[in-house]
């Protein structure tokens, strides 16, 4: 317990659930991630000294060992994910190009003491022409992202030209980690710890990884002591926030697996669409939404894509439908925004704080807006010391 801790007036939500949950909460899950069964074995960074030079290898797939002459002072990375990552190892200061910077769900990082998070200096690369000519310009030391996953998003850009980056520019390491199951991705998936202690690796901050893991692990605990038993845990629906609610096209998704959903994994819910969606993804009308009717519909990229003022004007076309509102979400005004599938450890973390709320009020407290996040009496998890670490700051 952090000093913060001992000197407060009442106890906190965490308290609640530590020292509650094994009277209240029934069906303790097995395990943390809920990411699938691909693992990775512990970090592989090995070091080669000499008196001229420290050079380390990290591997990782799909680039395998992946050497460097020395920490990067420099950095990129493609989505939040490994940018996530990037600021929870206190690199955000070195950060030179997000290819999407603007899709985030900064506002969370608010609920943060003294950490501070904008990406005004840093360069959008979608914003200009996206080919391998724009890395040269940055100039990072290192980019953190698939590069199997970008060539094939980005036509203007192949593997090959990557193989060209990775050697005159600098190394490329990271693993598409948002979803299982896809085609092209014949290699290693990584869950999100997984990940990050690779990423831990490259910038030789340990300490920082194993002190954000060490407040993962008990707040994932201490939840899942806490849960009602399976049977009382609600079907959840997942519904794209940018679905064309006035129309009835309504693209729907199951939970799935991998770190884009780790946080509805972990809270032990029910895939109310699971039976119904054959793939990773349906087009619906409200006739067949109607027909799944989860207790509790969810809308991906509500926080990072809009504001509380278009979610909710999207939430009205979808009350007032004639079959809209007769949901049971509709009905019992179990509407909530989403979070992004993008998630490094820190949005993760946040996000699972949010849905546990959303999902479970009587036992995680009341979700009243992403305010709630800043009331320090119903924090799950010690903000202080996840800001701290992000600042260097070791107890």
């Amino acid at each position: 317990m952090s000093n913060n801790d001992m000197n407060q007036e009442s106890p906190t939500r965490r308290d609640y659930m530590k020292y509650g949950g094994a009277v209240i909460g029934g069906g303790l899950l097995s395990g943390c991630s809920g990411e699938g069964s691909n693992t990775t074995p512990p970090s592989t960074a090995t070091e080669t000294t000499t008196p001229e030079n420290t050079s380390y290898t990290v591997t990782m797939a799909p680039a395998g060992d992946v050497e460097f002459d020395s920490v990067p002072e420099t950095w990129m990375a493609y989505y939040s994910t490994y940018g996530d990552m990037g600021i929870a190892l206190g690199q955000l200061d070195r950060l030179q190009a997000l290819v999407y910077r603007d899709s985030w769900p900064v506002q969370f990082y608010d609920s943060l003491p003294e950490v501070d998070v904008s990406f005004d200096d840093v360069q959008q690369l979608y914003d200009t022409r996206f080919d391998k000519e724009v890395f040269y310009e940055v100039d990072a030391d290192v980019h953190l992202l698939d590069p199997n996953f970008v060539s094939l998003k980005h036509d203007s850009i192949s593997t090959e030209a990557f193989d060209e980056i990775a050697t005159n520019v600098g190394p490329i390491i990271g693993n598409y980690i948002r979803r299982h199951g896809e085609d092209w991705h014949d290699y290693q998936y990584y869950s999100l710890y997984d990940a990050f202690e690779k990423i831990a690796d490259v910038f030789q901050e340990r300490d920082r990884y194993e002190a954000i893991k060490a407040v993962h692990d008990d707040f994932i605990s201490d939840i899942q002591s806490t849960l009602p038993a399976q049977e009382h845990r609600p079907e959840i629906g997942l519904i794209s926030a940018f679905s064309d609610f006035e129309q009835g096209a309504l693209d729907a998704y199951p939970i799935g697996r991998g770190n884009g959903k780790k946080q509805y994994q972990d809270l032990g819910v029910i895939d109310g669409f699971r039976s119904h969606i054959d793939g990773r993804h349906a087009r619906w009308d409200y006739e067949q939404l109607l027909e799944a009717d989860p207790d509790i519909l969810v809308f991906p990229y509500g926080f990072s894509d809009l504001s509380t003022a278009e979610f909710e004007e999207r939430m009205d076309v979808l009350r007032s439908h004639p079959i809209g509102k007769q949901l049971t979400a509709v009905q019992n005004d179990r509407l909530y925004r989403g979070g992004t599938s993008y998630q490094g450890p820190i949005i993760n973390l946040l996000q699972t704080e949010v849905v546990a709320k959303q999902f479970y009020p009587d036992r995680f407290g009341a979700w009243n807006g992403i305010e709630t996040l800043q009331e320090r009496s119903e924090q799950l998890f010690d903000h202080q010391r996840i800001a701290d670490v992000i600042n260097g700051v070791f107890e």
